[in-house]
């Protein structure tokens, strides 16, 4: 099964909940002086926050199931900061799950929707907040 992207346990593919773009904000800080009769003066002070956004559509029946971003909601609530891996192995590093974002089109007679458009924001923690994917796992199910 080929695998997008790893979030703690979640794998993202076209199995599970796959995205279509994944958008990623990097920024930097610098603190500024003001000087007398010249510009100001600035100082790199370190990385500012990182956010990534993913946007995708899911389709249950065709591609995908709805069980997936219940899951995702029930991570976000814990807390936790989550271990993201690109399907080629590249560490993005820890975070945090802030939003997600759904949209239900062309419904079922029973109100279902065929089409759910998704956003998600993650946003990066250097803290210890990484959640134990066995106890984490354990509690969800």
């Amino acid at each position: 099964m080929p695998v997008q992207l790893i979030l703690g346990y979640f794998v993202f593919s076209l199995h599970t909940l796959a995205y279509q773009d994944l958008q990623r904000q990097l920024a930097w800080r610098h603190a500024s002086t003001s000087r007398v009769r010249a510009r100001p003066a600035h100082q790199f002070i370190g990385p500012d926050e990182e956010q990534i956004t993913l946007n995708g559509v899911l389709m249950p029946g065709l591609a995908g199931s709805r069980l997936s971003l219940e899951l995702l909601q029930a991570m976000a609530e814990t807390g936790k900061a989550w271990p993201l891996i690109q399907g080629d192995g590249l560490l993005f590093g820890e975070y945090l799950i802030t939003g997600i974002q759904t949209t239900g089109t062309l419904h079922f007679q029973d109100g279902a929707p065929r089409k759910i458009d998704f956003q998600m924001t993650l946003k990066r923690t250097d803290s210890a907040l990484l959640g134990d994917l066995t106890e984490q796992l354990a509690r969800l199910l």
